[in-house]
């Protein structure tokens, strides 16, 4: 079974309630379509009569809330909630209203936010910061995390490395430049993450251009100090570092680079150094080793909201649903 489906049969065991805000978009009323069908998730749509009607055409989405964000009986309760989440930005209640009506996401965050939905999914035709700005306002990180940061469960065909061919790639999504705390945090996180959706223990690499200090630069001396701060901060962690992505993941490099470590050769969890190394990387192993890539999932937010890159296909979407639906189950 196909990692995806094993994500789908969990959701479906304990069936969440998930938004989706894009209801501007074709591909979301297709993915609707099947989510339902599936019986994956509870779905809630947010648009206007008229939203629905256009781009709705010829989907059935019978079996799915629709919300409309300009006559939604619970509109107050929302806008009451967004003033008192933002009162000391100084947001006004005409201010909460006019952003729900502009921008669903913060119609979807509010949902969430008062009980109404589980998660919420957003992306396909709007950027990662659309999807992550509301987030970051309204529903804010979970208590001890100090900011988001987005993975991708890679599943690689014919692969034995990792967890026979899983791994999560982190950070890849949100955070361009880490710092050594921020990445140890990343580590921590993405190894939650890892064993959350795998259900496998993991083993984190901290990956660079070195392998135990035989090379010297700062950027090496940044991701050798996260794995101690990690080390110190996360003593269940299975993680180790400074490492090179051969001696993380193949053991017969391992035991020359960094014999002797817990992680190197068996590593299925890795953390890039940077956004830039991070999203190279996992568009290098999705084209050339025709991986399937799933998220960017985002961790570390207090409820789960999940983005979607502009490119989807509908099956894109249902997927993320499952993996958000998954994340609800966990969160509770």
């Amino acid at each position: 079974m196909a990692f995806i489906d094993t994500i789908k049969e969990k959701a479906k065991a304990d069936k969440k309630t998930i938004v989706l805000p894009e209801s501007m978009d074709k591909r979301t009323y297709e993915a609707a379509e099947k989510i339902l069908k599936e019986g994956i998730a509870n779905l809630i749509i947010i648009g206007t009569p008229e939203e629905i009607a256009e781009n709705g055409k010829g989907y059935d989405i019978s079996g799915a809330t629709v919300v409309d964000p300009f006559n939604d009986p619970n509109k107050q309760k929302y806008i009451d909630k967004f003033v008192e989440l933002r009162a000391k930005k100084g947001v006004t209640p005409e201010q909460a209203k006019e952003m729900m009506e502009k921008d669903y996401m913060y119609y979807a965050c509010l949902m969430c936010k008062c009980g109404d939905a589980d998660g919420a999914v957003s992306g396909a035709c709007h950027s990662t910061g659309n999807t992550i700005r509301p987030a970051l306002q309204l529903l804010k990180c979970k208590p001890g995390v100090s900011s988001t940061s987005g993975f991708f469960l890679m599943e690689v065909p014919d692969c034995e490395l990792g967890e026979n061919g899983l791994f999560v790639f982190a950070d890849c999504a949100v955070n361009i430049d880490p710092d050594s705390e921020h990445l140890a945090e990343i580590a921590a996180l993405s190894a939650q993450s890892f064993e959350m959706f795998v259900g496998k223990p993991a083993k984190v690499a901290m990956l660079s251009f070195s392998s135990y200090g035989s090379a010297k630069h700062e950027r090496v001396d940044l991701v050798s100090e996260a794995t101690k701060i990690a080390k110190e901060k996360y003593p269940e962690l299975a993680v180790d570092g400074e490492l090179q992505l051969d001696a993380a993941l193949v053991p017969e490099v391992a035991a020359l680079k960094a014999p002797g470590s817990p992680v190197a050769g068996k590593a299925n969890t890795l953390v890039f150094p940077s956004l830039e190394a991070g999203n190279i990387g996992y568009k290098l192993v999705q084209r050339l080793a025709k991986a399937e890539a799933y998220g960017p999932v985002l961790q570390g937010l207090s409820m789960p909201v999940n983005d979607l890159s502009r490119g989807c296909f509908a099956d894109d979407i249902v997927g993320t649903v499952a993996l958000t639906a998954v994340q609800a189950q966990m969160s509770k």
